[in-house]
């Protein structure tokens, strides 16, 4: 197999630790997709299973589109690991639409964990992995992609049965979790009349107990309501046992991040497709909010900040993709105009009876017949935070009076991860009412950041054209009533605007702006 020569003396060399990494041929079966990973390294040779498990029928395994879409799902995980192999073989049915998709994003992804896992502190690595220079690279990937089908025979995409299948735009699924974000994105979407269907991905391990008050919930008083099986997870960690520069002790790590992947969401996504063709469903919405579309550099280095799975570009990318493929599905968040603060404001005030089912603590423990969050992780302190900062009681979602307490005493010195804006805010909320010891380390000087409250709308990061037209009255309507208004961006500050009434401006200086990718994976 040809490899890549290391150039000599590249500090970088000492993470490229993974002669090849081989994934596939897809096994595919009616209600499973099962894709070996095999990983060359220096040691041997190691193989795992990638298993996705639905709870219906939802592939034809004579059909050469499911064996397409079976890689395609399994694929993306090994995208996390461009930086570390000389080559991934991708061993399936695969079009050039397909290769050319994985092919950015593997370069994207490596950009982005280049940045975000190297070149910033990250306290899983341990020896000259920690240490590594910045280098502005024309290509971040080190391994070369090769694309083979060994179980090809005369299969061809062409003799595939029709591929659309994002046939009814009312129908939206909706990527769950369990969180704030995709339980707002479904109260929404069943208020304005639109059917619903809330995917849950099940990993393997501690995870799931983050969505499971949520899905136990839904399972039984939302028809629609979908699980999707994987042991992803276990695939992840069997990665960091074969990457000598991550310390072996990282689940004993305190810490709110992953030790190296950043491309993830769509490890879940892709996953959840097989749903959509088979009921026809032609939208899928991501619960994602302002802060996560964001552009930065770093030693002249452009990335996304480690949120580009999260962003509008994201979606935008996917919902080209699914066109190019002749699926036909859309791909949109409905709070991309809501910072994190009111999403959780407008979650507990329309919807209560969801909102008691939110968990975002990936500690949580169970609890006799619930799962209750650990009350001491970031995530906790930041949930706790907002609802007490708008009166509302964090003990109708599972916290105990003792957890609130100790949360808002931890803000005063370990703060918490939000954008800077939204920090402010929510420090100058705590401060009125008395609840921010002066002095706080942890939390920014409080500053009231009115546009926080509000919907915003940025031609780069929130333009309004993301929200398709048929739900942009009804969908804004209702957040209105939750938001103080809405603005809209104006050079570096905003001015006030009308999402319903006022015609939304996207030029400035007399020219549209127009999206300025610095990357095809926008």
């Amino acid at each position: 197999m040809e490899t890549h020569r290391p150039v000599a003396d590249d500090p970088w060399n000492c993470i490229r630790v993974f002669r090849s990494l081989e994934v596939g041929p897809a096994r595919i079966e009616r209600q499973r997709v099962v894709t070996p990973y095999t990983l060359h390294t220096d040691e041997g040779t190691s193989t795992i299973d990638l298993i996705y498990r639905y709870e219906r029928d939802v592939f034809d395994p004579t059909d050469p589109a499911a064996r397409n879409l079976g890689a395609m799902i399994t694929a993306q995980l090994a995208l996390n690991y461009g930086l570390f192999a000389d080559v991934i073989r991708f061993d399936g049915l695969f079009d050039e639409i397909d290769r050319d998709f994985l092919r950015d994003m593997a370069e994207n992804t490596a950009r982005e964990i280049t940045v975000k896992k190297f070149l910033e502190h990250n306290p899983f690595l341990r020896g000259a992995a920690a240490e590594l220079p910045a280098v502005k690279r024309d290509r971040h990937c080190w391994a070369k992609l090769e694309f083979v089908d060994t179980l090809g025979g005369t299969s061809k995409l062409s003799d595939a049965a029709p591929r659309s299948f994002g046939k009814d735009f009312g129908a939206h699924a909706v990527l769950s979790s369990g969180g704030k974000e995709s339980l707002l994105t479904l109260g929404l979407l069943r208020e304005i009349g639109r059917k619903a269907h809330p995917i849950f991905i099940n990993e393997s391990g501690r995870h799931w107990l983050t969505a499971l008050n949520g899905y136990r919930h839904l399972a039984v008083n939302h028809p629609g309501t979908e699980r999707v099986w994987t042991n992803s997870d276990r695939l992840f960690s069997w990665f960091l046992r074969h990457m000598p520069f991550v310390r072996q002790d990282y689940a004993s790590v305190r810490s709110d991040e992953y030790p190296i992947r950043l491309w993830t969401v769509a490890v879940f996504l892709f996953g959840a497709l097989p749903l959509l063709k088979r009921a026809g469903i032609g939208r899928i919405s991501i619960g994602d909010e302002f802060d996560t579309s964001r552009r930065a550099r770093l030693s002249n280095i452009h990335h996304y900040d480690g949120l580009y799975d999260q962003s509008a570009y994201f979606d935008r990318a996917l919902t080209r993709y699914y066109g190019k493929k002749g699926w036909g599905v859309q791909q949109f968040s409905l709070l991309r105009n809501l910072s994190e603060l009111l999403v959780q404001k407008t979650l507990a005030e329309r919807y209560p009876d969801l909102q008691k089912h939110q968990m975002s603590c990936h500690a949580a423990h169970v609890d006799r017949d619930r799962v209750r969050p650990c009350g001491k992780c970031e995530k906790c302190r930041r949930v706790v935070a907002m609802l007490v900062a708008f009166d509302i009681d964090p003990r109708g979602c599972g916290y105990s009076y003792q957890q609130v307490d100790d949360c808002l005493h931890a803000l005063a010195t370990e703060g918490i991860h939000q954008e800077s804006e939204g920090a402010q805010h929510l420090a100058y909320l705590l401060r009125e009412k008395g609840l921010l010891r002066s002095g706080s380390a942890g939390l920014p000087d409080p500053r009231a950041r009115s546009e926080v409250q509000k919907l915003r709308f940025d031609d780069q990061r929130a333009p309004r054209t993301l929200l398709p037209v048929d739900l942009r009255e009804a969908v804004y309507a209702i957040l209105l009533e939750h938001a103080n208004g809405a603005v809209q961006r104006n050079g570096r500050g905003w001015r006030d605007f009308d999402p319903l009434n006022q015609e939304y401006s996207s030029e400035q200086n007399g020219r549209q702006v127009l999206w300025t990718p610095f990357t095809s994976a926008n």
